[in-house]
């Protein structure tokens, strides 16, 4: 089955918002966000986008809160190319893309509309732009995200 999905981020970000970081509050498994762990360790969360742009968008971010990259350590520093790593490898096993995005924005100016530091990995494939994103705004997804999360812990626990 395909999915449809409406990408209304402005509408988002003009909502009322829980008080405080919500990466931090989704390292601290609050109920005010939607929990969309795909994997964490005692350094690190992947989660899924909540706005993907593709299935399989995670995003990647320390649990200490920090907004540059230059505050990591050298071990957080190694744990984030170890799951960058891992996430490729599931990427390419789960959804076989034929290209990645991956990178952060690191404050307001650079597009960031988190200030906690965070990394997206985006699988990325050949002729994505469809006509309802030219005409409607809005992205043709091929898979349901509850899918998507499964799948990515799944990769992730084996």
């Amino acid at each position: 089955m395909e999915y449809f999905f409406n990408f209304e981020k402005v509408a988002y970000l003009r909502t009322p918002k829980p008080e405080g970081c919500i990466l931090c509050l989704i390292r601290d498994h609050a109920d005010s966000v939607e929990n969309l762990t795909v994997f964490e360790n005692e350094l690190f969360n992947v989660s899924l986008n909540l706005y993907p742009y593709n299935a399989g968008h995670m995003i990647i971010f320390p649990l200490r809160h920090v907004e540059d990259i230059r505050e990591l350590d050298s071990e957080e520093h190694r744990c984030l190319a170890e799951l960058l790593k891992t996430a490729l490898d599931i990427l390419d096993r789960e959804y076989k893309p034929t290209g990645i995005n991956y990178g952060c924005n690191m404050g307001l100016d650079a597009g960031a509309s988190i200030a906690h530091l965070h990394f997206h990995v985006i699988p990325r494939y050949p002729r994505e732009t469809g006509i309802a994103d030219l005409i409607a705004g809005k992205r043709f997804l091929v898979e349901n995200p509850r899918d998507t999360l499964e799948k990515l812990r799944k990769g992730f626990s084996s």
